[in-house]
């Protein structure tokens, strides 16, 4: 009886663990995209000069070589934090800069606007 409930609370346990690897991946990406922007600007200058300078040692794939070399570090850098920050138990749940995420986005101000004096109630 003992095995049997052992065994379950494992499996519930792994898949709480893989759907935090998976959310975690899925938002360290988009934030590398959207607020990474200049990092992969500074990547992708560095990897043309780069190629530039292999082309001269291998002139038909110092691109390839270079771009697949670039796109694997950053899936890797991905992977490898999203499985670091699911293994420790961080839930995207729990970390406060991650409210978008959830949905709870909280306003730091409401609109006013310039008829509003006329035509809003501001008696509630």
């Amino acid at each position: 009886m003992e095995l049997t409930q052992k065994q379950g609370w494992e499996k519930i346990y792994s898949l709480a663990v893989a759907k935090s690897f998976l959310i975690w991946s899925f938002t360290l990406a988009v934030c590398l995209l959207v607020v990474g922007f200049p990092l992969i600007v500074i990547m992708a200058t560095f990897g043309a000069l780069l190629a530039i300078a292999l082309h001269s040692v291998l002139p038909v794939s110092a691109v390839l070589l270079v771009a697949s070399s670039l796109i694997g570090a950053n899936a890797l850098v991905i992977v490898g934090s999203a499985a670091i920050l699911a293994f420790k138990g961080v839930h995207p749940q729990e970390v406060t800069w991650l409210r978008w995420l959830n949905g709870k986005a909280s306003p730091l101000q409401t609109a006013v606007y310039a008829t509003c004096p006329l035509t809003c109630d501001t008696a509630k």
